[in-house]
């Protein structure tokens, strides 16, 4: 898995070369028709799932618990293969130098953003943003990240589309190119949180009207709200900004109606994640048009 992901990503580190497919697509081609061929080490492979001798007979594979790890014979081996991975980061990527078609390169927080015209190719590495600067990479956070948020526009479809057109890797995704608000909605369950923006950070220090939201006196940390509220966020040069639903249309970055719209959306997104037994305590969604059909959709990611 490791070796597959990294290898593709990192032609510096790794020798590419592309075994020809038939398609349509010269783009798309190149990107799902690599073969990866490592000249660093060799990974350490492991599969945490074990299989109860009820269940050898139906092929069913049960995922241990943490606990039941930690105190099997197993042990050494797994911290071996957490140590052997630690330096097997998706930190940086250059698929200008091997992928024809792409136009540029925006290197986000956590994302590289590769443009080929009509789409983009999303590529979520290991790096870790916290307080709107990278602190480190933590192997396969990308993976995990890229695909939890595949899994949730699955989940979802039946209440809005995505830009999502194919997944060649598992830190890659493919979308169409759309008109992005400007705006972060940012549902919130809980007072709770430590980042300047945090509802709890804010409410301590005396806020009590937060991006059009009123907040009663005598609410505690980690207390869940009676209702779900909205918190919209706009970007500055390097940090999210708080920003009232009147001060958005006031700006012009969205109208009342795509507003209005687009917070219907997130609340119900949220809600529904609830409905499905999901302790949600934030929840970040972006949305974006489709100038073609001027259709909504979640742009980057649900998290």
């Amino acid at each position: 898995m490791a070796e597959c992901v990294r290898t593709t990503l990192n032609p510096s580190h790794f020798l590419l070369h592309s075994t020809k497919t038939p398609t349509q697509n010269p783009f798309f081609s190149s990107i799902s028709s690599f073969e990866a061929k490592p000249n660093a080490r060799n990974y350490p492979k492991i599969s945490l799932s074990v299989m109860s001798s009820q269940n050898q007979s139906q092929g069913q594979t049960q995922v241990p618990s943490l606990d039941a790890l930690l105190n099997s014979g197993r042990k050494e081996e797994v911290f071996a293969s957490i140590k052997a991975s630690l330096h097997n980061c998706l930190s940086e990527t250059n698929l200008q130098l091997t992928v024809p078609g792409l136009k540029s390169k925006t290197r986000g927080k956590v994302r590289d953003i590769y443009d080929s015209g009509d789409y983009l190719v999303l590529v979520t590495t290991d790096r870790q943003s916290a307080f709107d600067r990278i602190l480190a990479s933590i192997p396969f956070k990308g993976q995990v990240l890229n695909e939890t948020s595949l899994w949730w526009f699955n989940r979802t479809r039946h209440m809005i589309p995505s830009a999502v057109l194919s997944v060649p890797d598992k830190n890659v995704t493919i979308a169409k190119k759309c008109s992005v608000f400007p705006v972060e909605f940012v549902v919130r369950g809980f007072v709770t949180g430590s980042t300047e923006t945090s509802l709890w950070t804010v409410y301590k220090n005396g806020v009590r009207n937060y991006c059009g939201n009123v907040l009663p006196n005598g609410l505690v940390k980690n207390q869940k709200l009676t209702a779900n509220i909205l918190t919209p966020t706009t970007k500055a040069e390097d940090h999210d900004v708080p920003v009232t639903p009147d001060e958005i249309i006031e700006r012009g970055l969205m109208t009342q109606d795509e507003f209005d719209e687009a917070r219907e959306k997130a609340l119900s997104l949220f809600e529904y994640g609830q409905v499905i037994l999901i302790l949600f305590i934030n929840f970040m969604c972006f949305h974006g048009v489709i100038s073609i059909n001027t259709l909504e959709i979640l742009q980057d990611e649900i998290k």
